[in-house]
């Protein structure tokens, strides 16, 4: 990750793909072009990289000149475009290749298809080695594409953000959801896990999703996921993670604006944890961490004892079936333990304490992130 002025761009396209990309795009228009020499026209300052790096790829004679237009103000593509800087040579006859960084409303391309309207070119052809479909609004036939891409603001590769971020030699793209905390909340039978997952919602703004909740309120529902995993469940089987992912994919869904979320209960697995960091990372979000209170045994059993006594919750009133609770546990949590771990994103809080105490080491965890 990384910033550039106020935002912050995520890795996107590596400069391995993209030097495979752009030797693919040399080639093809050799074969096109075949024993002409053709004049290859960059669009400053955006294609500077693109045009050094495919005329070092070219395998023929070629000439290379540079044209310089305004097109960009901050994020966004701008309507109004200027020819700042024209072209000094005669094009009469001559085969033309435009080369663009980026081509993703096609405003750009219009404006040089009005320069070279009169210019009486033998052919003007456009390769660009980005090119955003969704957001393209021009009929202009664009001859050679390097990379289709989604329409969001990318950096890097002679590409900015204010100024910034032209000489990296990847690309970025923006991320989106700017600030988030993402958690996973984990502690044993009686830490007092659901206790704190109230407050921290309350204190920070974020959204508890508790998975047992949202499988409760699906099969209740009665939704296309509720029936699902209810067909899954009336046959003893375990429901497909897929299945819980969509469930929680539709919860962040109903939650976009939130500041974050609490994740209670998922994931129990390496393959779950990686199916959700999928899922935040398509949300341009990610797991920050994972929080898990630490009690000892002895106290754990204690306080279930005493919950038993009024929750009438049976599995509260016998100790070696909380005692087996305990156990299974520590089995699942160590997997996701070492997982986290390896991405020093694990954090043990101590949960044993007033609530008040607890609390404030839980945020001091979380006020660290």
């Amino acid at each position: 990750m990384i910033k550039l002025h106020d935002k912050f761009f995520k890795p996107f396209i590596p400069a391995k793909q993209i030097d495979e990309v752009m030797q693919r795009l040399a080639t093809e228009i050799a074969n096109d072009v075949g024993d002409e020499i053709p004049i290859f026209i960059g669009i400053l300052n955006g294609s500077f990289m693109v045009v050094s790096d495919f005329v070092k790829k070219y395998p023929k004679p070629c000439e290379v000149t540079f044209i310089k237009l305004a097109s960009y103000e901050g994020v966004k593509s701008t309507e109004d475009i200027q020819r700042l800087i024209g072209l000094t040579q005669d094009l009469t006859g001559r085969t033309v290749v435009i080369l663009e960084d980026i081509i993703d409303t096609g405003n750009t391309l219009a404006e040089v298809h009005r320069i070279f309207k009169n210019e009486n070119v033998k052919s003007l052809k456009i390769a660009t080695l980005f090119y955003k479909p969704e957001a393209y609004k021009k009929d202009f036939k664009l001859h050679y594409v390097g990379i289709e891409i989604p329409n969001k603001f990318i950096v890097g590769y002679g590409l900015d953000y204010d100024g910034l971020g032209r000489n990296l030699p990847e690309v970025y793209q923006i991320k989106q959801t700017q600030h988030m905390t993402n958690l996973v909340l984990f502690g044993p039978p009686g830490a007092g896990k659901g206790t704190q997952a109230e407050f921290l919602k309350e204190k920070y703004n974020l959204v508890h999703i508790s998975t047992g909740d949202v499988f409760r309120f699906n099969i209740k529902n009665e939704t296309a996921l509720g029936m699902l995993a209810k067909s899954f469940i009336d046959k003893g089987e375990l429901v497909p993670d897929q299945v819980t992912i969509d469930m929680l994919n539709a919860e962040v869904e109903k939650n976009a604006g939130a500041n974050g979320f609490i994740f209670d209960g998922f994931p129990r697995t390496n393959a779950q944890a990686e199916a959700l960091e999928k899922l935040m990372d398509s949300k341009d979000s990610q797991i920050n961490a994972m929080i898990a209170l630490e009690v000892d045994d002895e106290i754990l059993v204690e306080r279930l004892l005493g919950r038993g006594k009024t929750s009438g919750r049976a599995d509260d009133a016998n100790e070696s079936i909380i005692r087996n609770r305990i156990t299974e546990y520590y089995n699942k949590t160590a997997i996701l333990k070492e997982y986290y771990s390896a991405q020093d994103k694990y954090f043990g809080v101590d949960g044993v304490g007033s609530i008040e105490d607890i609390t404030e080491r839980l945020s001091a965890v979380i006020d660290s992130l």
